[in-house]
């Protein structure tokens, strides 16, 4: 195992202490969507919790709760452990489209932290991972969507001169560049955040040349 993996699983560990924290609660919700085993499930100690149910909880809207934040505050830990091993069978986006909807940002510090953590750990492994067990377009989207940021993550990747760095930035040009969708490209699964200028700007200047790829060349784009 790299340092860097062993940073993710050192994170993910202290993912699991900082939550502990939080107690189970009377869950209560959509009781035509969840019959009332789910939910006593859901009420019970968190280990016990079936992964498919977790997964279920993970993508659901927001109005299947009689109190959304708390539940999936409490579920986080197996929530995002899965999605960042590649091991939650549902569109990553969604992960951080439902944490922004839970201000998993103005929950205690020790979560966020922790959280933080997660993500920096993540993103370092990604990038000397390939290939990586999620995407890089997904692990950029979640993160960028869920920390309402792309610039720090982009500003890592140029500082990172790794040989899974530079293959990752070429399976990333070939991805935006099919039909030119970097000219309109939203992350998220709702395309909350419009990434085309910033993405656009770093690989025609930041990394272009590190990308052996004509088409960043293509007037089109310079314009």
């Amino acid at each position: 195992m790299s340092r860097h993996q062993q940073r993710l699983m050192t994170a993910l560990a202290a993912l699991d202490r900082a939550f502990a924290s939080e107690e189970p609660f009377p869950v209560s919700g959509c009781t035509y969507c969840y019959g009332a085993q789910d939910l006593v499930e859901l009420s019970g100690p968190l280990d016990l919790i079936a992964d498919d149910l977790v997964s279920a909880v993970a993508a659901e809207v927001p109005d299947h709760w009689d109190d959304f934040p708390r539940l999936y505050r409490r579920l986080a830990p197996r929530i995002v452990r899965p999605a960042v091993t590649g091991r939650l069978h549902m569109d990553e986006n969604l992960i951080a489209s439902r944490l922004v909807a839970a201000g998993w940002t103005t929950w205690d510090a020790p979560l966020t932290t922790a959280l933080h953590e997660v993500w920096s750990a993540w993103w370092q492994a990604t990038l000397h991972t390939h290939p990586s067990p999620v995407p890089i377009r997904e692990t950029l989207s979640l993160i960028t969507v869920a920390t309402g940021t792309l610039r720090p993550w982009l500003d890592i990747w140029t500082a990172t001169r790794a040989p899974a760095a530079d293959t990752h930035l070429a399976d990333l040009i070939d991805d935006v560049l099919l039909e030119y969708e970097i000219t309109d490209l939203h992350m998220g699964f709702y395309e909350e955040y419009d990434a085309s200028a910033e993405l656009l700007s770093w690989l025609l200047t930041d990394v272009h040349d590190r990308a052996d790829d004509a088409r960043l060349d293509d007037p089109y784009l310079l314009e």
